[in-house]
């Protein structure tokens, strides 16, 4: 028995000390601290928003319109005497599933065509390839603001522009990591015992690239809140009263002169969380660098 518990405890022992160095390295980058207590603020605030939130989001109170900053509304109302800090606080929550919706349908289109046009070259990549090309050869909010208004107004279609527009990035990078997996000794032992082309793609080639397309995927995620504010600013994302940062902003910007706290408090979010994320996705691609590991 205790040969055993030795033998199981040998076993986690490098994974516990590669845990560890993570950690060391993580508090060492003060850039990237910074970033996850800013991140993980974000999240919290969207996950207790019913509790921390004064008023209900969306009632309107015409007695209470354009309210400045005070002990009772502490980021003012707005035109409609809709609590400011309330509609913040609720549009995180709307925030958060856009991150999480447009990362996961990006992410997942991106890996699929980069890991098939880098693994099967030839024809397969060229097709793939310039596809992906002419997504890039435009600029990406317009592209997402004329396919949003293509697909319609909404929350929905909003995402599903956002995703059809990030996915790009995500195929470039996910393509050049199957290139150079592809080579790999321990892909050549697996075609040689019979593996087929699916099976090496989804246990040996995808696993191979997730770790860089996560760290991608993480310092998109800022770009991904501004395409999206920049959507319900322009109406085309979230429609009223839906509690969405862009869309808050844009309900203020007629009242810029009289109530400026309508559009700056979100829009100092905005900057913030964008902000939270860049140093975020530095810090975890600083840290998986294996020059700095070492």
């Amino acid at each position: 028995m205790e040969k055993v518990e030795k033998s199981d405890i040998s076993r986690w022992k490098p994974i516990i000390e590669d845990w560890k160095h993570t950690l060391y390295l993580w508090r060492r980058t003060k850039l990237a601290m910074v970033g996850t207590f800013i991140v993980v603020g974000f999240l919290l605030m969207a996950l207790f928003a019913p509790v921390l939130s004064p008023y209900n989001p969306i009632q309107i109170d015409l007695t209470r319109r354009l309210q400045p900053p005070s002990k009772a509304h502490w980021f003012g109302t707005d035109q409609f005497g809709r609590d400011i800090l309330s509609r913040v606080l609720h549009g995180a929550r709307i925030e958060v599933w856009i991150i999480f919706l447009v990362s996961f349908i990006s992410g997942t289109i991106g890996l699929s065509i980069g890991i098939t046009a880098g693994y099967f070259g030839g024809v397969v990549d060229e097709i793939l390839m310039r596809i992906t090309d002419i997504f890039l050869a435009f600029p990406r909010l317009i592209l997402a603001m004329a396919l949003s208004a293509m697909l319609g107004r909404g929350l929905t279609n909003a995402i599903i522009a956002i995703s059809l527009v990030e996915w790009t990035v995500v195929a470039r990078l996910a393509r050049a990591e199957a290139m150079r997996v592809k080579s790999m000794p321990f892909i050549e032992a697996a075609r040689a015992v019979g593996a087929k082309d699916l099976r090496i793609l989804l246990l040996h080639v995808l696993p191979m690239c997730l770790s860089p397309v996560l760290v991608q995927l993480t310092l998109r995620m800022g770009t991904i809140i501004l395409t999206a504010a920049g959507l319900g600013f322009l109406g085309l994302g979230a429609q009223p009263p839906t509690p969405e940062w862009g869309a808050i902003v844009s309900d203020g910007r007629s009242y810029l002169m009289q109530a400026w706290w309508i559009s700056t408090f979100p829009g100092l979010f905005i900057a913030l969380v964008v902000l939270g994320f860049n140093l975020l996705g530095d810090g975890i691609r600083d840290i998986l660098d294996p020059r700095l590991r070492r």
